[in-house]
């Protein structure tokens, strides 16, 4: 029996060492924001619900739709439409079984078609990506991704669609792989590829994420919160797509012409992709027509701003906001912040998400007209 208690303590041991090598540790990251150039007031609750938002994406006619976040382990609909005050499944609750297993990204391109991406489960089922017309409801594209683009481990979890709808670029923060990419894919040919695979500037650095509900480490330090590529984002002209992963110091870009290049070897690649600012622990980024990068805040609750001067501005900064998440662009120049108040959803019980509900979708008017191209 000894001998045994000591086989299962050595065990136990061993595993404890391999969680903290490959998924603990992490130092505090510096506190990159500024007095923010417009005040909490001015933040304004769009809706709220009672299981926690994911992404949020609002088209030219002011139609909201958002995602409830995955790792809540929601059991009813996943995708909706806020509407006359109330939220209506997308499709139809009836489909939607069918349709989605853990959707979490959500967008909606210039030909009004709302795109989603579900990771199916961190790839341990099958990854997904849908696209809906808006006008008609009806799915106009459907492609199930192979295990070699979507493995498991993979986190396919935000995505962004050029304006002749020929690209999706879909962010792989492979949280639990660590094995972080951007994906290719070709609407037409139906054919995906992993692009910048654990290159630098797709992958997390040793940061710690601080808030004030909790530090994001779970077991005592032996797992923490890192991920890779999460948000992504073209400019107005599909010249630049922008990317930075959670858990990293910058922000970064390549040109969409050199990431839509098949023949254009992996290594040219690498070297083509600029480190473009400074950022702080980020979630969701957005390009403004001005040229403007905004960049959530995870740490602090707040929106910041890089002008193509590389220099920061925070925008807005609220103790309301529990983790700054996904953002789109809405009619009148406002812009949609999901607050997916990570902190109390990761690792959490269902009583426990249950309870700290309502949950937010915020807007607010970022100091001037951001523009809709």
């Amino acid at each position: 029996m000894k001998i045994f208690l000591l086989f299962l303590l050595t065990i136990a041991l061993l595993t404890a060492i391999v969680l903290r090598v490959r998924y603990g540790g992490g130092e505090p990251y510096p506190d990159l924001s500024a007095p923010p150039l417009i005040g909490d007031s001015q933040l304004e609750e769009v809706f709220n619900y009672p299981e926690p938002i994911g992404n949020v994406a609002v088209n030219r006619e002011g139609r909201i739709f958002f995602t409830v976040h995955p790792e809540s382990r929601p059991r009813g609909n996943k995708l909706l439409e806020w509407v006359d005050d109330a939220a209506v499944p997308y499709p139809s609750g009836t489909v939607q079984p069918h349709l989605f297993d853990t959707v979490l990204g959500v967008v909606v391109d210039k030909r009004d078609w709302l795109w989603t991406i579900d990771h199916g489960n961190h790839g341990l089922g099958t990854a997904r990506l849908l696209a809906f017309d808006l006008a008609s409801g009806n799915i106009i594209h459907d492609y199930k991704f192979r295990p070699e683009t979507a493995p498991a481990g993979s986190l396919l979890q935000d995505l962004r669609v050029t304006a002749d709808g020929a690209t999706v670029f879909i962010a792989d923060a492979s949280m639990w792989r660590k094995n972080p990419a951007i994906i290719v894919y070709d609407v037409a040919t139906r054919s995906a590829r992993r692009v910048l695979e654990s290159h630098v500037s797709v992958s997390a650095q040793n940061y710690l994420v601080r808030t004030p509900i909790r530090d994001m480490s779970f077991l005592g330090g032996l797992v923490v919160f890192k991920a890779g590529v999460d948000g992504i984002a073209l400019d107005a002209n599909d010249q630049w797509l922008y990317f930075a992963a959670i858990n990293q110091s910058g922000l970064f870009r390549v040109r969409v012409r050199d990431l839509t290049n098949e023949t254009l070897p992996a290594r040219q690649l690498e070297n083509r992709v600029e480190r473009f600012s400074d950022k702080p622990l980020s979630d969701g980024i957005l390009v403004a027509a001005s040229g403007e990068v905004y960049v959530t805040d995870v740490e602090h609750g707040a929106v910041i701003a890089i002008d193509q001067q590389q220099t920061l501005n925070t925008v807005i900064r609220s103790p309301r906001i529990r983790w700054a998440d996904g953002l789109s662009l809405g009619p009148g120049g406002w812009l949609y912040l999901a607050d997916s108040a990570l902190p109390e959803v990761v690792l959490r019980t269902r009583d426990h998400v249950n309870a700290q509900g309502p949950y937010y979708v915020f807007r607010f008017h970022p100091g001037h007209d951001a523009g809709l191209d």
